[in-house]
């Protein structure tokens, strides 16, 4: 059992969902990142998806596409990201990263080789969002051969049958976005994730995390009620640019607190 697999086990038996933040590697700057990464997990953080910077981020909203350019400025690329997982394992063994990002990176550095690599590393699954499940059999068959799991995306306007194929290819867990727009884009309509999650949970046993438009603890509780995650990105980038570099540790720990706090006080009413 890998570590994705581990941690939504032990969280379904106490009946929880996980918390999952997302923040961008290098940004504000590659050592930075490595510390607001222990900083989210003493925060409460259950896993973590790390945002692998990219220059046409297409599903970025404005605060997360700032924060990739801010990283790229200081020439951070797919192979820092790696190595900065690695040191991050030399304290933490157990919660679980997935990369998040997009395909020209991965194919640059060559599919064979960056699956090695991340596997070394200690990454636990990533998130391509321009490789769509019909087009990407053999990158999720790498993917899966090196213990990785390759986590697809879901949309509002997701078919059956796309929901279907999303399911047959993916593992770890299923991502849906819950808006019809880039991250950031929107307030969350919990309306329609209430009614899309039955639909989901109809063609797959994986956990399910939503994301995109979770802002505050009040957003998270409630997406929490129906899914098994709750992502939180655009927010957590906001508080890092707020203030200055060398308070971004703080700032992220302390925005990511109370709604830890919020989610564990909703599950053990």
């Amino acid at each position: 059992m890998n570590r994705i697999d581990k941690k939504f086990t032990e969280l379904k038996r106490r009946g929880e969902a996980a918390l999952i933040p997302f923040v961008t590697a290098g940004d504000p700057e590659i050592r930075t990142t490595l510390s607001i990464l222990h900083a989210l997990e003493a925060a409460g953080a259950d896993m973590i998806e790390l945002g692998v910077p990219f220059s046409d981020p297409m599903a970025d909203g404005p605060v997360i596409q700032r924060s990739g350019e801010r990283a790229l400025k200081h020439g951070v690329g797919l192979g820092d990201v790696l190595r900065m997982v690695q040191e991050f394992r030399a304290r933490d063994r157990a919660t679980p990263i997935v990369l998040m990002g997009y395909a020209n990176p991965i194919e640059a550095m060559g599919t064979d080789a960056f699956f090695a690599r991340a596997k070394d590393a200690g990454i636990d699954g990533v998130i391509v969002v321009d490789y769509p499940p019909e087009e990407c059999t053999e990158f999720a068959a790498a993917a899966k051969a090196h213990g990785i799991d390759p986590i697809f995306l879901l949309a509002p306007t997701s078919t059956d049958k796309r929901i279907h194929e999303v399911a047959r290819c993916g593992s770890g867990y299923l991502y849906y976005v819950s808006l019809r727009g880039v991250t950031g884009a929107a307030n969350l309509d919990f309306s329609e994730v209430s009614k899309k999650i039955p639909q989901i949970r109809a063609a797959t046993r994986l956990p399910i995390g939503v994301g995109f438009g979770i802002r505050d603890a009040e957003s998270a509780r409630r997406v929490a009620e129906a899914a098994d995650a709750v992502v939180i990105g655009s927010r957590i980038i906001q508080e890092i640019e707020a203030g200055a570099a060398g308070e971004a540790v703080a700032r992220v720990k302390a925005f990511l607190k109370p709604i830890r706090e919020a989610l564990d006080a909703s599950f053990h009413r």
